[in-house]
């Protein structure tokens, strides 16, 4: 079982945070609603937006398969493994951490993860 802390990227962008690993530190400062910050535990082999829900988190998706870019996270620490997907650049998943919730697990016990990344620029268009 892995322990996911989330973040809402529209709160990332709100307070104009830099995407850092004290940016969860600000958030825990913050006096923030559930759906916007807190952790999750994922068990093996689920997939994240399956444990968001199940905790009655309404976060983004669409395609659910890896093929759109609603589900899209940062990944600040820890890993995450996917299954295959057809959207993301090889540098998107290595250089800036991308990873889509709908088909990514945990693969360590810690994960940090700022979910709702779809508001990144480079991501437009390819949000259903």
């Amino acid at each position: 079982m892995s322990t996911v802390t989330y973040l809402n990227y529209e709160i990332v962008d709100e307070h104009d945070w830099e995407v850092t690993d004290e940016v969860f530190e600000k958030a825990a400062s913050k006096d923030l609603d559930e759906e916007d910050y807190g952790s999750l535990e994922v068990t093996e082999g689920q997939y994240i937006l399956e444990a968001a829900e199940q905790e009655g988190l309404v976060w983004p998706f669409s395609c659910r398969a890896g093929a759109c870019a609603n589900c899209a996270a940062i990944l600040v620490e820890g890993e995450i493994e996917m299954d295959m997907q057809q959207i993301l650049s090889d540098s998107e998943v290595s250089e800036e951490n991308i990873r889509l919730t709908c088909i990514g697990s945990p693969e360590t016990d810690e994960v940090k993860i700022i979910y709702n990344a779809k508001h990144l620029p480079y991501l437009q268009n390819r949000v259903i």
